[in-house]
């Protein structure tokens, strides 16, 4: 972190001096405080930073937005997080599923009441004539 740009959201929080290893600073920039707020209050800034060096550097990103989910859905439930979430949209998909299978037998239920009808094949002109003549003879 450079001497003039302000301090990343966690040490801004933290009120320590931000420095150019800080391994918060791509992360948890100062314009989003409260995206670190959130998780600092849900994991703590010292088990943050423990599981941020655990993972390689490319994986960091993806590791900070899954502990950011996670922290929001604690925020809102703090006992299951993100497992209410799937539990609930399980769910969803298991309720969606049945109304689909029901409607599948609607829709065959419909088509078996329906009378099939004959097929006919559309005749030309020439057709017609032939077979005038032929009832004819």
């Amino acid at each position: 972190m450079e001497a003039s740009s302000s301090p990343c959201a966690s040490c801004k929080l933290l009120r320590r001096r931000c420095t150019k290893d800080c391994i918060f600073a791509p992360y948890f920039p100062p314009n989003d405080p409260l995206k670190f707020a959130i998780v600092h209050k849900i994991f703590g800034a010292s088990n943050v930073s423990k599981m941020l060096q655990k993972v390689s550097v490319d994986q960091r990103a993806d590791t900070v937005s899954s502990i950011v989910y996670e922290a929001n859905a604690r925020m809102r439930d703090p006992v299951y997080g993100c497992v209410g979430i799937i539990s609930f949209l399980q769910n969803e998909v298991s309720q969606l599923e049945m109304q689909l299978a029901e409607v599948h037998a609607e829709i065959l239920s419909f088509q078996m009441q329906q009378p099939v009808a004959p097929m006919t094949f559309p005749t030309t002109q020439m057709d017609q004539s032939c077979m005038f003549e032929h009832s004819r003879n």
